[in-house]
């Protein structure tokens, strides 16, 4: 189109110059009369040429008009006009023929995705650094309760909390909300991203009800707990059971004699006595487990904790030749129980010291980290044999252990009572192959 526009002008010039070089001769040789029609015919091309210019100027600003705002209906004239001037005309409508072909499939894309949006199980909601809501889908709605939702101060009506809180959200953040309707309440799990558009930093929502999930697991650990309890339950009555019936047949049979009588007596209670014990002591690992004590947060130097700790069993650790080695650049300081988190750190010793029972390498690295921001943690490393695959995914249900002589409460109750803290315990292979596990203590 622009080539067609410059030969177009290039004519007119070229037709100016010859008018002015055609002019300058007749006035030099002297036809004054002839120079007059030079002169007409460069006044003629200058008008044809400022017409050229300004006509298609016009059409160019049109086009570019329409394009800004969106209107692609426009049509040029091809009709009665020069062949340059059809195809620059024609080149120009072609244009808008193309912009509006794009634009057509841009929205029918836009309606597919907001099919699809709609459509989804997960609950979509997009905001900017304001608070006002963008884009938000049915399934969002629905489980915030409401019927539209445009601001973040809506979220008042769930929660005074939740406006502010979804002010503050930044992309990586994760957060799970318990959302009550009329008819049940539903945890669910919440997630951010953000993007950058031309308008501003937009964070986009992404919610799932998880109770279907939570469910799920709870029923497995339900299963899991009921399972090993019934173990540690059979495997104390059964022998209790068994005597019962043998000592009965005893007394029943006239043909006994009564020192037999008696020994078998004295055996039998001593069995019953010592299964009833083990029982008693499975019950008490129970209360153990339900009668942790919701923890008393403070200001708590976790490096000097983890130091006591290490003195309190470094002489029995240096006896059995194990090497303790404590990492750390400062004092780290967390927001905790002093006593529950002592109970944790000294589980986690004794469990790393038991597990390089098996090596000639007994080492436990102990690693403390994290700052006002991020939290703390603690690492507990040690060059024992890993944990065995079917092993694993039973570590931290109560009541399981493969000691001859464990409770089975341990772990769990670390577990327990680091959740109370708001924080996790994690089991990890270290890339060297060191069996970790770690406790996480969030910030504040």
């Amino acid at each position: 189109m622009f080539k067609s526009i410059q030969y177009s002008l290039y004519a007119f010039t070229a037709l100016l110059i010859v008018a002015v070089a055609l002019t300058t001769v007749l006035i030099v040789s002297g036809n004054y009369l002839f120079s007059v029609a030079g002169i007409i015919l460069m006044a003629i091309s200058l008008a044809n040429l400022r017409r050229c210019y300004a006509r298609y100027n016009s059409n160019i600003i049109f086009l570019l008009n329409a394009l800004e705002n969106g209107d692609y209906s426009y049509r040029f004239s091809a009709n009665k006009l020069s062949a340059r001037e059809r195809e620059i005309n024609q080149v120009m409508n072609r244009i808008g023929d193309i912009l509006a072909t794009a634009r057509k499939e841009i929205i029918e894309n836009e309606q597919f995705l907001a099919l699809i949006l709609e459509s989804i199980t997960t609950g979509i909601v997009i905001i900017d650094d304001n608070g006002i809501v963008h884009r938000t889908n049915r399934t969002a709605k629905e489980m915030l309760g409401l019927t539209v939702f445009t601001h973040v101060n809506q979220l008042r009506v769930i929660d005074e909390s939740y406006p502010e809180m979804f002010r503050r959200l930044r992309a990586g953040d994760s957060r799970q909300l318990s959302l009550t309707n009329e008819k049940e309440e539903r945890p669910v799990s919440l997630r951010v991203s953000q993007i950058l558009l031309k308008r501003g930093m937009m964070r986009v929502l992404t919610m799932n009800n998880i109770g279907n999930e939570l469910e799920m697991k709870e029923m497995e650990s339900w299963i899991r707990l009921i399972r090993v309890m019934t173990h540690e339950i059979m495997n104390s009555v059964a022998p209790v059971t068994s005597l019962s019936e043998t000592m009965l047949a005893l007394y029943r049979d006239s043909t006994t004699d009564s020192a037999t009588l008696r020994q078998n007596t004295l055996e039998a209670f001593e069995t019953i006595n010592g299964t009833a014990s083990g029982l008693l002591a499975f019950v008490q690992s129970y209360r153990k487990f339900t009668s942790v004590p919701q923890p008393e947060k403070k200001a708590c130097d976790l490096t000097a904790l983890v130091r006591k700790a290490i003195r309190l069993h470094e002489r029995q650790m240096r006896d059995n030749g194990i090497t303790i080695t404590l990492s750390t650049n400062e004092h780290i300081v967390a927001q905790a129980d002093e006593n529950l988190i002592m109970q944790v750190v000294i589980n986690l010793l004794k469990n790393a010291a038991e597990a390089t029972e098996t090596t000639s390498d007994r080492r436990i690295i102990i690693t403390l980290a994290g700052d006002e921001t991020d939290g703390a943690s603690i690492d507990f490393a040690n060059t024992g044999d890993p944990i065995p695959p079917d092993v694993l995914p039973h570590i931290f249900v109560p009541f399981f252990t493969t000691k001859t002589d464990g409770s089975g409460v341990g772990l769990s109750v670390s577990r327990y009572i680091v959740r109370l803290h708001g924080g996790k315990l994690t089991h990890r292979l270290s890339p060297d192959s060191l069996t970790v596990f770690r406790i996480e203590l969030p910030a504040g």
